[in-house]
């Protein structure tokens, strides 16, 4: 039976975000891999680490898609580009599939004690 796909609107929006071949990159990938086995490890599915925002992370070269599968639906909830170990996602690194996101270094604007 194949899965539904849905995707949010963060989604939606990160994935109009990219540049028009690779939205048809990553939709493809969408389409025939999460279809039907959208659970099943492969060089393109990957399980992640418990976090508290998506399950799974689908690869299309440097593209990729976070996302859970409930019941017989796939929501995809984050759309983005791997740079180095990195997810940039419209354009900034992300950090909230982390458990501990990485703080700021503490060098910003020095604030007036007054």
């Amino acid at each position: 039976m194949p899965y539904k796909i849905t995707i949010t609107e963060d989604g939606e929006r990160q994935l109009g975000a990219l540049p028009a071949r690779d939205q048809r990159i990553l939709e493809t990938a969408i389409l025939t891999r999460l279809k039907h086995q959208p659970e099943t490890p492969t060089r393109a599915i990957k399980r992640l680490r418990p976090n508290p925002l998506a399950e799974f992370e689908l690869r299309a070269g440097d593209l990729r898609a976070l996302y859970n599968v409930e019941g017989d639906e796939v929501v995809i909830l984050i759309v983005g580009r791997k740079v180095g170990n990195k997810l940039i996602v419209e354009g900034e690194e992300f950090h909230g599939h982390q458990d501990h996101p990485v703080e700021p270094s503490g060098n910003g604007p020095v604030k007036d004690p007054e």
